[in-house]
């Protein structure tokens, strides 16, 4: 029997991708011509991935690297930004379900950075926060049998590819299979996948959203292998998707009302709703960022009212859509 990575479609996914498939529906109408948009998105996706590593360089300093210009900062983050930006260049000519074409894009993304490039790792690994073991990874014997059942459930898979990339993004996690570079392989190999589902995806900056919810990314990898289920992190991955697909839009001209983030809130709410039933119905962890994002934005523009405008901090709080 072909291997099947642990997952559940549950409601909260279905709906995900629904709402996704409406914004590809509304930008393939409007696709993206202006190239200095695009330049932009592509920085902010390599400065989003780079930054979960713990890369200090800007938007402002990628620039300039791309530009040829001399930057300031650690040779290590300059290697790594020169590294992601000629392998962002070079997606387009590799194959999603090609495995030497991962291996290719390692050595690109890892040269002068780690001596095993381009290859699986020799020894074990684990994956720390802070002083604390969060995950060992299976033994460096498994991974090449690991990725290959990977990739071969990634050609035959029926599933929808919002689904498939998220799913293949948490099991690349799982085996970690590099001996550095995994998190940012990871994200680049399901921007490849949605991008050969649709070629919009080259010019949404999902990692860039990733990194804005970074704690909430390393949670939903650890529920997932915790309950054996790559549930946690496909809705996850599909929040985020649903949020990066605002950028191609991030011009003057729009109304901050109507970004995604507030839309799904006015979707999920349903008569008068707490604060709390609100942030579950919604599938979000971080209690700042949907304060942030959802609540204040939908509040300040008038789509939604307290129940005791009077009492702002009150336990008994709830909110409904206004008029």
């Amino acid at each position: 029997m072909s291997y099947q990575p642990p997952f559940t479609i549950t409601p909260a996914i279905i709906d995900l991708i629904a709402q996704i498939s409406e914004q590809v529906g509304r930008l393939s109408v409007q696709p993206i011509h202006d190239l200095r948009l695009r330049r932009i998105n592509r920085i902010r996706t390599i400065q989003g991935s780079l930054a979960i590593e713990g890369n200090t360089l800007s938007e402002t300093q990628i620039t300039a690297v791309l530009d040829g210009k001399h930057v300031i900062a650690p040779p290590q983050d300059i290697q790594e930004v020169r590294n992601a930006l000629l392998a962002y260049e070079q997606m387009h000519t590799w194959n999603a379900t090609d495995e030497k074409d991962l291996l290719q894009a390692h050595q690109i993304l890892m040269t002068g950075l780690v001596d095993e490039c381009g290859m699986y790792r020799q020894g074990g690994v684990g994956v720390m926060k802070g002083k604390e073991v969060m995950h060992i990874a299976p033994p460096a014997k498994r991974v090449p049998l690991l990725m290959r059942d990977l990739f071969l459930w990634l050609k035959s898979s029926a599933h929808h590819h919002l689904i498939t990339s998220s799913v293949f993004h948490c099991e690349f996690e799982f085996i970690h299979p590099f001996s550095d570079g995994n998190g940012r392989m990871g994200r680049l190999w399901q921007s490849l996948i949605l991008q050969q589902w649709n070629p919009l995806f080259a010019d949404i900056p999902i990692e860039s959203l990733v990194h804005q919810h970074q704690a909430d990314y390393y949670l939903a990898i650890q529920q997932s292998t915790e309950h054996i289920d790559a549930a946690y992190f496909v809705q996850f991955m599909l929040e985020r998707i649903l949020d990066a697909m605002s950028f191609p839009q991030d011009t003057p001209q729009d109304s901050p009302q109507d970004t995604p983030p507030v839309e799904r809130l006015l979707h999920v709410l349903k008569g008068e709703m707490s604060r709390d039933a609100l942030q579950q119905a919604l599938g979000l962890l971080d209690k700042k960022s949907f304060r942030q994002r959802y609540l204040l934005p939908a509040l300040a523009h008038g789509k939604i009212e307290m129940t005791r405008p009077d009492k702002p901090n009150s336990k008994f709080q709830k909110y409904r859509k206004k008029g």
